[in-house]
């Protein structure tokens, strides 16, 4: 599944000391995928760019060094936060409101997250984000009918089965 050719707002990865990584891609006014990932090494953000934003896109990031070399494929701009926020079009805020909006739900209803189950919150807090224009009805809905027919045991759910 691609982003299409409209622009991304922003690619993101966070890499504390003794915190999973996660990167982020958002389309300008359009949808939000997020995902974990092993590191934050420009070998690892790259594929995930280039499996999600078609070639001859616009992809603004901030100065993270894994993203030198998107050049090539791509109309990349960079915004350093050490010397500006944006600069024209040239911004990050979109998906910094996004990880504001993750932090706040995990931080205020979750209180602690487990690293195996993280995944499962960015695809919540995405789904949330994604849907913003409708109704909570419709949400519902959709919630729902993504759900019908699919099965999570306790044991997976806790880790005790690693099948899927």
């Amino acid at each position: 599944m691609s982003l299409g050719n409209s622009v991304p707002d922003y690619i993101t990865s966070s890499r504390a000391s003794g915190k999973v990584a996660v990167m982020g891609l958002l389309e300008r006014h359009g949808e939000v995928r997020t995902k974990v990932v092993p590191d934050t090494k420009s070998r690892t953000l790259q594929v995930e760019v280039r499996e999600n934003v078609e070639p001859g896109s616009a992809v603004y990031t901030d100065a993270l060094r894994s993203y030198r070399g998107l050049d090539p494929e791509y109309v990349h701009q960079v915004v350093d936060h050490a010397e500006k926020y944006a600069e024209g079009r040239v911004h990050t805020k979109g998906l910094e409101n996004f990880w504001s909006l993750l932090k706040r739900s995990l931080k205020g209803t979750y209180v602690s997250v487990e690293p195996y189950h993280l995944f499962r919150y960015l695809d919540e807090q995405a789904f949330r984000f994604n849907e913003r224009e409708g109704q909570d009805a419709d949400r519902f809905k959709k919630a729902i009918g993504s759900v019908a027919g699919r099965r999570l045991t306790y044991r997976q759910l806790t880790g005790g089965d690693t099948a899927s």
